[in-house]
């Protein structure tokens, strides 16, 4: 969702802005049109960017930023690097989740913080309305057994159960990225379920989904889709009775965070071999090379590649730009990350 960027007003001064993120993420992000556009709505604190709070050039930085643009690796904005910028005032992050830097102190201080986190949802979502799509159709099987044996399989005898005509898509919490995925679903013949304990039937009902609990959402759906945030509350939320209460050949999509799912439970229901899983991410993240998952023929396994990644940078740069320019403006945030939300977020 690119976002314009709001000038501040004549006569209005710019406010005084430095990056702070890995160097390599400010290589990737910030080209010289990104650059630019920052350049035009605050006063930009030549590079390099800041990736320690404690260095001597980082706490001259740092006194006088009113405005922090934040990224991947960005430290902690703790008591000790909030004591050496007493000028700070707001935070735009150019990712998603702000667990990583926003910290009480920040809160205490009223500092207002923007995410990008919308921006970053619209990849994850499409990456997993393709994947639905995709595994209905049996497509990455069934490429691979046309690649063995190199001649087409008689398509007027393809079981009835391959096809994504009333397959039915279980969506586990209406998050960001679950919304988005609901939204961009409504185009096809795909019936949605919903569990979301947030989420009241009503509500349910204007995003044009059926509210369920989570055992029905399992039993019910050919596709579970998890977007729920890891909390404490979500850790293996999907366990092993949820597992293997799915249906024969349903799959299980999991975007969100490997830990809310039973991972060893998983593998030993993939062993049987009767449902499918695609997974973005795993526990750890970088499976190591002798994990049992790898030796899963119906686990396709993608290497955390769902988020923004390549020219979908320049979205989530973008909508931070637009964030800046309002917040100079006098607009405030048209992304903020409530203190009081906090604890329901990725």
């Amino acid at each position: 969702m690119p976002s314009t960027h709001t000038t501040p007003p004549a006569g209005r001064n710019r406010p005084r802005a430095a990056v702070a993120m890995k160097p390599d993420a400010a290589t990737a992000l910030l080209d010289a049109r990104s650059l630019a556009a920052l350049g035009e709505v605050c006063d930009l604190a030549p590079p390099p960017v800041l990736d320690d709070f404690t260095t001597d050039r980082a706490r001259a930085t740092l006194a006088d930023a009113e405005l922090l643009v934040t990224g991947w690796g960005c430290p902690p904005l703790d008591e000790a690097a909030l004591a050496a910028a007493p000028r700070l005032r707001a935070v735009v992050h150019t990712a998603g989740s702000v667990r990583g830097h926003i910290t009480e102190a920040c809160w205490d201080r009223g500092i207002e913080v923007s995410s990008a986190a919308a921006a970053n949802a619209l990849p994850v979502a499409e990456y997993t309305v393709a994947m639905v799509l995709l595994s209905g159709k049996r497509t990455l099987e069934r490429a691979r057994a046309y690649r063995t044996e190199r001649r087409r399989d008689n398509w007027l005898a393809t079981a009835t159960e391959v096809g994504n005509y009333g397959r039915t898509v279980g969506v586990l919490s209406a998050s960001m990225i679950g919304r988005r995925v609901i939204e961009l679903l409504r185009p096809y013949d795909l019936p949605v379920l919903l569990h979301d304990p947030y989420v009241s039937e009503e509500e349910a009902a204007a995003l044009g989904v059926r509210s369920v609990g989570l055992g029905e959402l399992f039993a019910h759906s050919d596709v579970v889709s998890v977007h729920t945030p890891l909390l404490p509350a979500t850790h293996g939320l999907v366990s092993r009775e949820l597992l293997t209460s799915m249906r024969t050949d349903a799959v299980l999509i999991n975007t969100a965070r490997g830990a809310v799912i039973d991972q060893d439970a998983l593998v030993d229901v993939l062993r049987q071999d009767r449902i499918r899983a695609i997974l973005d991410v795993t526990v750890p993240d970088s499976l190591p090379p002798a994990h049992p998952l790898w030796e899963c023929d119906n686990a396709l396994i993608t290497p955390h590649l769902a988020g923004s990644q390549g020219n979908e940078w320049r979205r989530l740069v973008d909508l931070a730009v637009g964030e800046a320019g309002r917040w100079a403006a006098g607009d405030g945030f048209a992304h903020p990350v409530r203190r009081e939300r906090l604890a329901f977020l990725a």
